[in-house]
């Protein structure tokens, strides 16, 4: 699976069907969220290398929005952030260990909250698009 392949997304709490877009504006998308959220340079989110803990925590929570709020499976959320499943579930443990703390908790909230809200303004922008084509 390569990064610019379409995605698909299951948007099963807007009730819409499944989606596809491109995979780099998703994850563009996740990594300026969670980036910003954080107040971290976006760039530092898609190193190659783990960087510090405060950029190693932010990368976990963008495979985690990506799986969770996405609804991607582990292998499509490390593929897309270019690590593999294992490293995918385990960003997705570490995150679910530190919701525990009711700050993290709000945050991560946030930001998929502000994903979810990106989504369905993508949404009614396609179907604006295609219904003025039609």
């Amino acid at each position: 699976m390569h990064t610019n392949e379409l995605a698909v997304i299951e948007a099963r709490p807007l009730g819409y069907p499944r989606k596809t877009i491109d995979r780099r504006i998703v994850r563009r998308m996740i990594e300026v969220t969670v980036a910003a959220a954080l107040n971290l340079p976006v760039d530092e989110l898609a190193a190659k290398t783990r960087r510090t803990a405060p950029i190693a925590f932010a990368r976990q929570i963008s495979m985690y929005c990506a799986h969770v709020t996405f609804g991607w499976s582990l292998t499509e959320a490390g593929a897309v952030f270019s690590r593999d499943r294992t490293t995918a579930a385990h960003a997705c443990r570490v995150v679910e260990d530190r919701r525990d703390c009711p700050r993290i908790d709000a945050v991560v909230t946030a930001v998929e909250e502000q994903l979810m809200g990106w989504l369905t303004a993508m949404e009614y922008c396609r179907q604006t698009v295609e219904g003025a084509l039609e």
